[in-house]
């Protein structure tokens, strides 16, 4: 399988992960929201949002333009932004290290 297809495929799997832990937003957050220059909108945005209605879109377009970035460390915030939830969420955080470790070529969690 391609580096291409295994990136589209851990887009997708993020995607349904947050949909089934009931991160995934009904309701779109706003253009003035998407608009924040902060690191992952933090003055906007929940993590969530940002990952559904930033990170999300604009890496399916740089996959699909083979553009794709090369040095990426989500899975980190996700960590911290998603603390509270425990355990439950490790699924979710998995796939993300999969994808960072994917666009990256290292390791992010152990």
């Amino acid at each position: 399988m391609s580096d291409k297809h295994q990136q589209a495929l851990l887009l997708e799997q993020i995607e349904m992960e947050m949909r089934l832990q009931k991160l995934w937003a009904q309701q779109h957050p706003g253009e003035q929201a998407l608009a924040s220059t902060e690191p992952f909108a933090v003055d906007t945005l929940d993590f969530e949002q940002w990952v559904q209605f930033i990170y999300l879109p604009k890496l399916k377009v740089l996959i699909g333009e083979n553009q794709a970035p090369s040095n990426v460390s989500v899975c980190p915030m996700a960590e911290e932004s998603w603390r509270h939830h425990g355990s439950r969420l490790v699924p979710l955080l998995e796939l993300i290290a999969d994808l960072d470790e994917l666009l990256s070529g290292k390791r992010v969690r152990e």
